[in-house]
């Protein structure tokens, strides 16, 4: 097994920065892969940064407040921030958001939660979310991307984002 992705829209070729991102996944496979390996999301994350901060990507150091990466989603007086979410790695210059599950990504539906702030986050154009081929014995990249196939079928609800990019690993 390897890494596998899917891009949405099915109709737009993905862009190169996030094929990129992918390469990190593909270049870190064996220590990261969820077939053999059963990592925490900031163990995963720990394992690829040094590549995604490499091509541009800022990411998420730890748990303290100056060690999160904060995205703007409301603004208030005098531009001050109101609101802001955090998330695992940003690559302004490219306007992608990435965020890296384990085993809540699909058991408590963590990668609906990032959905919706990627799409409420101020100039974030891509999300992207890394997501476990398989957690114990549910194929979790499966769940994931049956949800956006329906998303983006059904035309139903329609983002505010140019892309979407599930990985598994």
């Amino acid at each position: 097994m390897a890494i596998s992705w899917k891009y949405y829209p099915l109709n737009k070729r993905i862009p190169k920065p996030l094929l990129d991102t992918i390469s990190i996944f593909e270049k870190n496979y064996d220590e990261i892969k969820s077939t053999s390996e059963k990592l925490e999301s900031n163990e995963v994350l720990k394992n690829i940064s040094g590549d995604l901060e490499q091509v541009g990507f800022i990411v998420e150091k730890g748990k303290k407040r100056d060690d999160k990466i904060r995205v703007p989603v409301l603004y208030g007086r005098q531009g001050k921030v109101d609101l802001a979410f955090e998330a695992d790695a940003l690559w302004r210059d490219e306007k992608i958001v990435l965020e890296v599950e384990a085993g809540r990504g699909v058991t408590n539906y963590q990668f609906l939660k990032d959905l919706f702030q990627a799409c409420m986050m101020d100039d974030v154009e891509y999300f992207a979310v890394a997501v476990r081929q398989i957690y114990r014995t549910s194929q979790d990249y499966e769940k994931v991307i049956n949800f956006f196939d329906a998303l983006y079928a059904s035309n139903k609800l329609i983002l505010p984002l140019k892309g979407v990019l599930v990985i598994g690993y």
